[in-house]
This record gives structure tokens, sequence and C-alpha cells, in this order.
């Protein structure tokens, strides 16, 4: 009987390389480059946020879907909300999204406390005197419910959504309103429950 070497790789081996090139190929030649949002990410594994037949694919650099039409936006679109949020110990952060993914993992360690509240419910009244709130997507418009959440001075970080193009946009809130900046094009999923009303025409 003739033995043949074995040269597989282990998966765990290759998920910490995929996590690795992540870094290095996507996000430092992005111009991702702040220390504190490469160590939380390269700490973080990713492939504990994505369906099981995902796992493999959870460092590709484009949406992963979830189901029930949800995504984990691609690492660029996290690593620069987490860069332009720049959450502190001082910080009361509200996340819309969901409280057991990975963005919430990524802000929980970085912020003062965290609350998330599910998209279908942000535009409800709630609890106030936040000083960060990131929205896990784009949309289209944000409810005032949400950005009255917001203390003066708060910030905003969020996708927005306009012609069908998405970007990467931040806020402070000023004398009770919110005016966004889009910063960069980027392929952020849309929220649908942030849609703008649609408007007849004749």
């Amino acid at each position: 009987m003739t033995l043949t070497e074995d040269r597989s790789v282990p998966a765990g081996a290759a998920i910490s390389e995929a996590r690795r090139a992540m870094i290095s190929s996507q996000l430092r030649t992005s111009g991702v480059n702040e220390p504190w949002v490469l160590e939380a990410m390269a700490g973080l594994a990713r492939e504990n946020y994505v369906p099981a037949t995902m796992r493999d694919a959870a460092y590709i650099d484009r949406a992963i879907p979830l189901g029930d039409g949800r995504f984990l936006a691609a690492p660029l679109v996290h690593a620069r909300m987490l860069a332009e949020a720049e959450p502190a110990a001082t910080d009361k952060v509200l996340l819309v999204g969901d409280a057991d993914g990975y963005l919430a993992a990524l802000l929980r360690p970085l912020a003062g406390s965290l609350d998330t509240v599910a998209t279908a419910d942000a535009a409800t009244a709630g609890e106030g005197g936040y000083s960060l709130v990131v929205v896990d997507g784009a949309a289209e418009i944000l409810p005032e419910a949400l950005t009255a959440r917001l203390v003066d001075g708060g910030r905003v970080v969020t996708g927005t959504v306009v012609r069908g193009v998405t970007r990467l946009a931040i806020g402070t809130k000023a004398a009770g309103t919110v005016s966004l900046l889009p910063l960069a094009e980027m392929g952020i999923p849309v929220l649908p429950e942030f849609a703008a009303p649609k408007r007849w025409s004749f």
C-alpha cells in the first residue's frame, strides 16, 4: 500500500487565512487603516454570523444573504461604518439592526452602552438620549421617530439610497434636525422598511 501525503488545508486554517486576507486585501487597500477598526474585525469570527452553508464565503467582498430578504454587508461597509462612527466609551449607541449580528458584536465592546432595535420597529417612538445611531443598511429616508432619539450634537452613520445608488453617509443632529452628508458610493444592502413614500404621478 502506498501512502500519499494529505495536502488539504483544515477548514479552520483556511478561514483564518481568509480573515487575514480581508484585512490586507479589502480593508487596507480601500483606505481603512485605523488600528482599532482592523483589530476589532481581525478578532471577530465573521463566519459565525452567516448561515452554515455560507461559512466558506464569509470573507468575500460582497453582501451575503442571511435569509428572509436580509443580508450581511460586505466587510468594507462595516469597516467604514465603524471608522466613521468612532464609537467611544462615552457613547450611548443605538444600532438599527440585528442584536445578535456581526455589526452589533463589533460595536458592543467599543461603546459605553449599546441598544438595538429591529429595522421594522425603528419608526416607532422609543427611548432617547443616544449620542450615536448606526443603521446597518441603506435607507431612502430615516424615520423622524429614529432621529428623535438622538441628543443634539449626536451623530448618525447610515447608508442612503438615491435613485437606486447606495452610499455611506454621516450626519449630526443640530437644532432638532439631522442633515446627512454622503461620503462614498458603496454596495450597501437596502432596507425596504426605510423606503420613501410612493408618490402618485399622472
